[in-house]
């Protein structure tokens, strides 16, 4: 079997707005036509008609699934398989759940391709909802060994295709000078209180005292962005932070490449596609060590690891690998051989492997999801 003449239903979000999942849909797209399958998204975020519906949170999402049921109804119809890219919450219920049931009604054989970071709470509640939902799939999944973790203590037994980071884009800058006086930190994550924007800042805030002319870019949108603002002037080091607003995968390339460190401030975490790039791009990392983040890193050899909410420990991480130039040197080569695995070469084959085992009934009937 290969991907060639494949036809693949894949149900996820698109850019714009750009953002982890969008990007990694869009992206496996891209990777699945070039290998010859024919690919028909169907998009969870398309754009609400009319467009005032968009500002009126309770309306948008009945206005939406109509729509989307129907492009269900037709694309699974058309397919041999069908990919759904799923999160947790009420995205779960409302967008993955009926994108499953469609399937399972066409009688089109389903992946559910899970990449929420807040999966241990969402299943410490839904679980059983989730179980009924995945007992008419073909297959579970997961891109990290945490998230198979979470699940098989559900009893829910996936299996990990990782997230998939383009070279060709994301890759290490030209040899250029810098100067360590005046770093550049980047910080790529949604504006949301569980990526910890405002430890960010609290440490940006401990490095510019050491580092005056050091400087922030905080690429992301989301709820909290006036309060951050509002918090970097509280702190003094608004003239030293820019809010870029969420980039393009273009962009967002060349942030990393223009970048001496990346900081993940993450309180809940899966596998965050922000940090497999900055490795990619030969960006020293420093992150939080929570959820799946220990999954893809380890402590002083790919990255450096500090406790969630500690500003200062973070800080402290961040001034180590800034003041020491071999230390960023043997970060960056080993985060770019560390990234080498998600590139799609190395995960084209656990995929088809994956649509391999999810269209054999037999294999289906041997080995059940719960």
């Amino acid at each position: 079997m290969s991907f060639a003449g494949l036809k693949i239903c894949l149900v996820g979000p698109l850019p714009p707005p750009a953002g982890g999942m969008a990007n990694q849909m869009r992206q496996l797209s891209e990777c699945l036509r070039a290998e010859g399958a024919v690919v028909e998204p169907v998009r969870v975020n398309a754009p609400c008609r009319p467009a005032w519906i968009e500002h009126i949170k309770g309306a948008r999402a009945g206005f939406r699934l109509p729509p989307y049921v129907l492009a269900l109804w037709r694309a699974c119809g058309r397919a041999d398989l069908v990919h759904v890219m799923a999160n947790s919450g009420w995205s779960w219920h409302l967008l993955a759940a009926p994108a499953i049931r469609v399937a399972a009604l066409r009688k089109t054989p389903v992946v559910v391709h899970y990449h929420g970071g807040e999966a241990a709470a969402f299943l410490e509640k839904a679980a059983a909802r989730v179980r009924k939902n995945l007992r008419r799939c073909a297959g579970l999944l997961l891109p990290s060994g945490f998230l198979l973790e979470v699940f098989a203590r559900h009893g829910m037994r996936g299996r990990i295709v990782p997230n998939i980071v383009d070279p060709a884009c994301f890759h290490p800058a030209a040899a250029r000078g810098r100067d360590p006086r005046a770093p550049h930190i980047v910080v790529a994550r949604n504006l949301e209180p569980i990526y910890g924007m405002d430890v960010a800042l609290h440490a940006f805030a401990r490095i510019a005292a050491a580092l005056p002319r050091a400087r922030l870019s905080i690429a992301g949108s989301g709820s909290e962005r006036a309060a951050l603002e509002e918090l970097a002037r509280h702190l003094g080091i608004a003239a030293g932070v820019r809010f870029t607003g969420r980039l393009e995968r273009e962009r967002m390339a060349a942030l990393y490449r223009d970048a001496d460190l990346v900081i993940n401030p993450s309180r809940v975490d899966n596998m965050p596609v922000s940090v497999l790039e900055a490795l990619a791009s030969g960006v020293p990392v420093v992150s939080t060590d929570v959820g799946g983040v220990p999954f893809i890193v380890e402590q002083g050899r790919t990255a450096m690891l500090a406790p969630p909410d500690d500003p200062g420990a973070l800080a402290a991480a961040a001034l180590a690998v800034l003041g020491d130039g071999e230390l960023a040197r043997r970060l960056r080569e080993a985060g770019i051989a560390e990234a080498r695995q998600y590139c799609w070469d190395a995960v084209k084959g656990k995929l088809l492997a994956a649509y391999r085992d999810a269209m054999a009934p037999e294999i289906r009937a041997a080995h059940p999801l719960c």
